[in-house]
C-alpha cells in the first residue's frame, strides 16, 4: 500500500469516527483531498485508491494536473474543486475546467463565473467565503454582508449556490476549533431561513477536521494529512 493510499484511510477512520461521535451518516461528508503544490503522480495514486474529489488553489498548477489526470484516466471522472483566491482574469478558465469554486467573495467574481460557465457543463457548484473569524489577512465576505451576497449569487444563472466555506483562524483545542465551525452553521440556517435552500459547509482541514465534523462540516478540505508536509505555498 502506498503512502498516500495509507493515509487516505487514517484520514477516513478520522471522519468515520467524528461521524459516529455526532450521530451523523459517514456519506453526509465528503472528503476533498487538496492536491495543491504536489504533482499529477500524487492524485493518480490516490484516485487509484478510491478518492475521486480534489482541491486545486493555483490556477495554472490545477489546470496542468486536471489535464494530467485526465489523459491517464480517460474513463475515470474525477470532481474538481477550486479553493484558492480567484482574479477577475482567471474566472474563465475556472468557469471551464472545474466543477465547484468554494471561494467566492465577491458578486463581480460570481457574474462573471455565471457569464463564462459553458452551459453544457451544467451549473457551477459555489460556496460563498466568508471571514468568519474577522482576520484582516483572511480573504472572505464578512459575515453582516453575507444575506445580500447569497441572495444574489444565488439568482444568476450557470451557477448553483451550495453554502459556505471559511477558514477560521488556527486553534489547537478542540473546543476553541468547534466555535467558528458553529457559527458558520447558524449563518448557513439564516441564509435557509430566508429561503436560500443551501446543502454545503466547507469547512475543517487536517488540524481541526473532526471539529468541523461535529458542527455539520458537508466537505472537508484535508491536504497535509494525506500528501505529506508542502515543500512550498
Amino acid at each position: 500500500m502506498s503512502t498516500i493510499a495509507g493515509n487516505l484511510q487514517a484520514v477516513e477512520a478520522t471522519i468515520q469516527a467524528a461521524c459516529n461521535a455526532a450521530s451523523r451518516p459517514r456519506s453526509a461528508v465528503q472528503l476533498l483531498a487538496v492536491s495543491k503544490t504536489f504533482p499529477a503522480e500524487a492524485v493518480l495514486e490516490a484516485a487509484a485508491a478510491g478518492q475521486r474529489a480534489f482541491g486545486e488553489n493555483y490556477l495554472q498548477e490545477g489546470l496542468d494536473k486536471i489535464a494530467a489526470v485526465a489523459k491517464a484516466l480517460p474513463d475515470t471522472r474525477l470532481e474538481w474543486h477550486f479553493i484558492g483566491p480567484i482574479q477577475s482574469n482567471k474566472t474563465r478558465p475556472i468557469a471551464t475546467h472545474f466543477d465547484w469554486v468554494h471561494t467566492v467573495e465577491r458578486l463581480k467574481i460570481a457574474q462573471r463565473l455565471s457569464e463564462q460557465r459553458p452551459p453544457a457543463l451544467g451549473p457551477l457548484n459555489i460556496c460563498l467565503q466568508v471571514n468568519i473569524s474577522g482576520e484582516a489577512s483572511k480573504s472572505g465576505i464578512p459575515p453582516e454582508e453575507l444575506p445580500e451576497l447569497a441572495k444574489a449569487v444565488a439568482a444568476l444563472p450557470n451557477l448553483r449556490l451550495r453554502g459556505l466555506m471559511a477558514i477560521p483562524e488556527p486553534q489547537v483545542d478542540p473546543a476553541l476549533q468547534r466555535i467558528p465551525f458553529a457559527r458558520l452553521r447558524e449563518l448557513a440556517q439564516d441564509i435557509a431561513r430566508s429561503g436560500i435552500q443551501l446543502d454545503t459547509l466547507s469547512m475543517g482541514m487536517s488540524g481541526d477536521m473532526r471539529a468541523a465534523v461535529l458542527e455539520g462540516a458537508t466537505i472537508v478540505r484535508v491536504g497535509s494529512a494525506i500528501f505529506g508536509a508542502r515543500h512550498y505555498e
